[in-house]
């Protein structure tokens, strides 16, 4: 009799807040939902993020604009996003420097799990190993041989301290055996243009960010840092097809809203993403600019975070990789 009556208690007390829950997610979105990108306009994050805006503001019916708030890695918007009001009208372009990364490397104001609701999978583009176009190799295993012969003479670029590029060519060396020079960059796109003038000879981006240059044959592709080989560049091998182990870095793209916000705006945002993805359209401008269409629950989204958080640790104790 106890135990009813305690049932019935908790029932009476949480009823409002389910009640308030759910009439707030019915009439969910009330106003102009800001998508904020933690990169600068116009490159990849930014282009993709704008894709799915567009989509958005289809699907709830409300104005989706992209606000860019670079710095620190990703950092500064995304403690911005954490300490918005969670209502699900602001909401993050996160990837894996935001949730994976940064927390490895920075003391951050944030907590990647517990600061964030995930609401879905975007896209992932696997990390691309290039060289300029003047550096006499073709695969992998010749880049390998050269940097072997010659220890600390050839730079790679990367698109700042602690990005997924640099991380990347650490692991790497330490995989290959090979030390290299780094050259850090603030962003992709000027480390992209020294390494196609010769300045630099090295480059670890997603494909997302180098597929132009490659297919313009202004760099020179020699690997996939993935599983499996890019459906839109089929002739280059895998760095594991060449011999080099433990090179998977896929580099993915997802949505995430503040902690606390209700569950069924989450349920309705992911719900509309997964619609936007699946569009034969949307998915079409998202693979040709080197992505790959990845869709999924709130829950596979945080399962992931959790062991990227977990694997570039490591990486970063192994390697003694420090940002100051």
């Amino acid at each position: 009799m106890k135990t009813q009556l305690k049932a019935l208690i908790l029932s009476v007390l949480c009823a409002p807040a389910l009640l308030c829950s759910t009439a707030y997610a019915q009439s969910y979105p009330s106003k102009t939902i800001t998508i904020v990108v933690p990169t600068a306009p116009g490159g990849a994050n930014d282009a993709m993020a704008r894709i799915v805006a567009q989509g958005l503001s289809q699907k709830l019916g409300q104005p989706v604009i992209v606000d860019n708030k670079p710095g620190a890695n990703g950092a500064i918007a995304t403690e911005f996003v954490a300490r918005a009001t969670p209502d699900g009208h602001t909401i993050l372009w996160g990837y894996i420097a935001t949730h994976a990364i940064n927390p490895a490397l920075q003391r951050l104001k944030y907590d990647p799990i517990a600061d964030f609701e995930p609401i879905g999978m975007v896209a992932n583009s696997p990390t691309l190993l290039v060289v300029t176009n003047s550096l006499p190799v073709n695969n992998a295993k010749e880049l390998v041989a050269l940097l072997k012969a010659k220890p600390d003479s050839i730079s790679y670029a990367s698109a700042g301290m602690g990005t997924a590029p640099h991380l990347t060519a650490e692991l790497f060396q330490i995989n290959t055996g090979t030390q290299m020079l780094h050259v850090p960059y603030k962003g992709s796109g000027p480390a992209l243009v020294d390494t196609i003038g010769g300045t630099t000879q090295v480059m670890f981006p997603s494909l997302f960010s180098a597929f132009p240059q490659v297919t313009g044959g202004k760099l020179k592709a020699l690997g996939i840092a993935g599983e499996k080989r890019a459906a839109v560049l089929p002739n280059v091998p895998t760095l594991k097809e060449q011999g080099i182990p433990n090179m998977s870095v896929t580099q993915w793209y997802a949505l995430f809203a503040p902690a606390k916000t209700p569950q069924p705006i989450i349920a309705r945002l992911n719900k509309e993403l997964n619609l936007i993805l699946n569009d034969k359209a949307t998915e079409k401008k998202i693979e040709d600019q080197g992505a790959e269409v990845e869709t999924g629950t709130p829950e596979q989204l945080k399962n992931l975070v959790k062991n990227e958080v977990v694997r570039w640790k490591k990486l970063v104790d192994s390697a003694k990789i420090t940002v100051d």
